[in-house]
């Protein structure tokens, strides 16, 4: 028997400064200096959002963590408002210390309004704008994604929004995935992306360096928004050994290391890498739930082992009946 975690708590309190750990360590930095200012290429927005034409069609579309000086994501909304068929765009920008102002665009006039409060995503002001929209997209600052993730998810709307692939694992974020609340989107080119950065040294090898940019890898769409991707189903083609597939210490199921690697014919607890959640098809696949916080872990909260050697992240799954890989 196989116990299923309780549903999500968004009941959730944060410290200002949460940031999940990332291996670049520009990301680090981050926390650290308390500076997310992280710019999204216009390349990268409109390779990912021309996916979604359908579901911003006569939409409020909302971008509420962007500078429209420098923000792309405004840029690429307002030169292709006709094209999406949108209502209305808006932006708010943040200020650390003072009265801010929003942006709006109708297609043919551009407003500046001030507010009275800074822009930050959580003030009264900026919520009272989520709750009459009806698509939030935009690049949330990573020190705050859990926070951010929380509130989309209380006020019931649409995203389509930036983040690291590490957040899949966040007890709180991993259970939306697991009921089915939230999902990846397409995806940043070669699974890395170059943002555009004022204030940190990118150490990527010269092959990859950008002047003015930061490589960062891992970074990914997520979304509420159905796709066409999220339908795809996972061609298995390698069939089940006990040799190739290890069970772990002290739970019952098989370990795999790469998402290529699922057996076909092995009906059981499946343990993959969080990259899996790329390749989810939720009508192949049920989602158990995540090492560290399935509910019959007898080491609650702490990874899985195999002979007593600790490993990365696993996802649970196991393939639905109605599965006719083989």
């Amino acid at each position: 028997m196989y116990l299923i975690s309780d549903k999500c708590n968004l009941n959730l309190k944060f410290n200002k400064g949460d940031l999940y750990i990332m291996t670049n360590k520009n990301l680090k930095n981050a926390k650290k200096e308390k500076n997310d200012e992280f710019y999204t290429q216009l390349s990268d927005i409109e390779r990912e959002l021309k996916r979604y034409k359908k579901h911003l069609k006569d939409k409020v579309v909302f971008c509420n963590c962007d500078d429209p000086e420098y923000s792309n994501f405004w840029s690429y909304f307002k030169l292709n408002f006709e094209y999406l068929g949108l209502k209305k765009l808006i932006t708010t920008h943040y200020e650390t210390e003072k009265p801010s102002y929003k942006l709006e665009f109708d297609g043919k006039d551009t407003i500046k309004t001030q507010l009275k409060q800074n822009g930050d995503f959580k003030s009264p002001e900026c919520i009272e704008i989520l709750e009459a929209s009806d698509v939030v997209v935009t690049n949330p600052p990573f020190s705050l994604f859990r926070e951010y993730v929380s509130q989309l998810i209380k006020y019931n709307k649409k995203f389509i929004i930036i983040g690291h692939q590490n957040a899949i694992t966040y007890k709180e974020t991993f259970c939306l995935f697991k009921e089915n609340k939230i999902w990846l989107g397409y995806g940043f080119k070669g699974g890395a992306t170059h943002f555009i950065n004022k204030h940190y040294e990118d150490y990527a090898i010269s092959g990859n360096h950008k002047e003015g940019m930061i490589r960062v890898s891992g970074v990914v769409w997520f979304t509420n928004l159905d796709t066409d991707k999220r339908h795809e189903r996972l061609i298995l083609y390698k069939k089940y050994t006990t040799e190739e597939y290890p069970f772990y210490d002290n739970y019952d199921a098989i370990n795999v290391n790469k998402v290529a690697d699922i057996p076909m014919d092995y009906d059981g607890i499946i343990g993959v890498p969080i990259t899996f959640m790329d390749k989810h098809n939720p009508e192949q696949f049920e989602v158990i739930g995540i090492d560290r916080y399935v509910e019959d872990n007898p080491k609650y909260g702490k990874r899985f082992t195999i002979n007593n050697k600790e490993i990365y992240a696993r996802i649970l799954i196991k393939r639905k009946v109605e599965d006719t890989t083989i």
